[in-house]
């Protein structure tokens, strides 16, 4: 696949630009097609490139030295990361693995910072998914610090329950468990809860949001 500049107009970095400011961008960037569970980051590697979904998704966690994991976010076309390298020079502070077929593209960080010297624009977008970043994490530390796991459960099936352009991939326990900071079992005892409650319906492989309220009041979404 060839790297447009409409395709690079969807990512999050460059919205709102002319047509005339993204024509001279597919120029600095590359692309690569990765499988599933192929790593595209991995933690502590020195990798200064801003990475972007252009289709597909990415799982992005840290991984303790028993080797738990704790899922960050999974990120989504449009989407973007290992920004904190190229603005916080070190090495990636989390790896970054496909969750299917994933196309990614690219950019140096003396090509984007370059972008940004001469377009406010893109320094803007830059900030603001920085930004987002940063509140997504501090969300985490909240929900991780003060709900109970019943709770994050409610909220990872509620972020997960629509699907996206690309669609959304079905949640594993263990990987429901590396989101929530907690074991596989447990996850399980709180779906069992839940499908108890008459929250959600579990038909096989399937879960059906039965009351997306009771969810909203768990996750302390009201």
């Amino acid at each position: 696949m060839t790297i447009t500049a409409e395709s690079l107009g969807k990512l999050k970095y460059f919205a709102g630009l002319e047509p005339q400011q993204l024509s001279n961008l597919p120029q600095l960037f590359k692309e690569k097609a990765f499988v599933k569970g192929q790593t595209i980051v991995a933690e502590a590697d020195i990798n200064e490139n801003v990475h972007f979904v252009s289709s597909g998704v990415v799982k992005v966690f840290k991984t303790s030295s028993e080797g738990k994991e704790q899922i960050i976010k999974l990120i989504r076309p449009g989407e973007s990361f290992n920004d904190i390298p190229v603005f916080n020079p070190g090495p990636s502070p989390y790896s970054a693995q496909a969750l299917g077929n994933t196309l990614i593209y690219w950019i140096d960080k003396k090509d984007l910072l370059g972008l940004m010297r001469n377009n406010w624009a893109v320094t803007v977008n830059a900030l603001s998914a920085v930004a987002d970043q940063s509140r997504l994490l501090l969300q985490l530390v909240e929900d991780l610090s003060f709900k109970n796991v019943t709770g994050r459960v409610a909220k990872i099936l509620l972020q997960h329950s629509t699907p996206g352009p690309e669609g959304t991939p079905r949640l594993t326990q263990y990987e429901m468990a590396a989101m929530a900071g907690t074991a596989r079992e447990v996850v399980g005892r709180s779906l069992k809860a839940l499908e108890d409650s008459g929250a959600i319906k579990l038909e096989g492989h399937r879960m059906i949001i039965s009351n997306k309220e009771y969810l909203k009041q768990l996750a302390g979404l009201n």
